[in-house]
């Protein structure tokens, strides 16, 4: 009888067992099943495109792009000819220091360092933090670039994308697949070819 109980034990052991595999088995195919779900109901969608690209094939930015440059060259060659004025002040007071009175002397320097500060203030009028090139940016480029934005966010709000990444600074992105490039998605909503 002895031996019958312990076999009886040993059955009741392996069926417990057996029981124990099959609900773990179901257990982790109703997680899995779970997980699935709960993965593509989170999944993110989202696009690279590059800005410095698509800009590129913009005619009017590359209209405003060389306006840009006219303005730059020419406020540049302002800065150059007063600098020019600057250095022959300078090279006439050097000529003419020995032989001129304190007093003269004390006038030219004042002179020479009025003309100092002209070009100093005249540089970053043209070429400082909120000078004129900074306005004419805004001016010229921004509503291209405003353009740009409302097509991509055109694109992202059609496509579904939960977000869009750039790439032309090369900061934002490490490495982006090819086929995720969506700037020529972007050109297309800009009606460019």
């Amino acid at each position: 009888m002895f031996i019958y109980c312990k076999i009886l034990v040993v059955k009741r052991e392996r069926i417990n067992l057996e029981v124990k595999r099959i609900v773990m088995k179901k257990l982790l195919f109703i997680l899995s099943v779970c997980f699935v779900f709960s993965t593509n109901s989170f999944a993110q969608r989202y696009a690279v495109i590059d800005s410095k690209y698509i800009l590129d094939k913009l005619p009017e930015y590359k209209e405003a792009q060389q306006k840009l440059d006219q303005f730059s060259k020419m406020w540049q060659q302002e800065i150059d000819q007063k600098s020019a004025e600057l250095d022959r002040m300078y090279k006439d007071y050097d000529a003419e220091k020995v032989m001129l009175s304190d007093e003269l002397r004390k006038k030219r320097e004042d002179e020479i360092y009025n003309k100092e500060k002209e070009v100093r203030d005249l540089q970053r009028q043209r070429f400082g933090y909120q000078g004129d090139l900074f306005k004419k940016r805004e001016e010229l480029i921004k509503p291209i670039q405003d353009k740009v934005y409302n097509a991509i966010q055109k694109l992202a709000v059609a496509k579904l994308y939960d977000f869009i990444l750039d790439k032309s600074e090369g900061i934002t992105v490490i490495f982006a697949d090819p086929k995720l490039d969506k700037s020529d998605d972007v050109l297309k909503e800009l009606g460019v070819k």
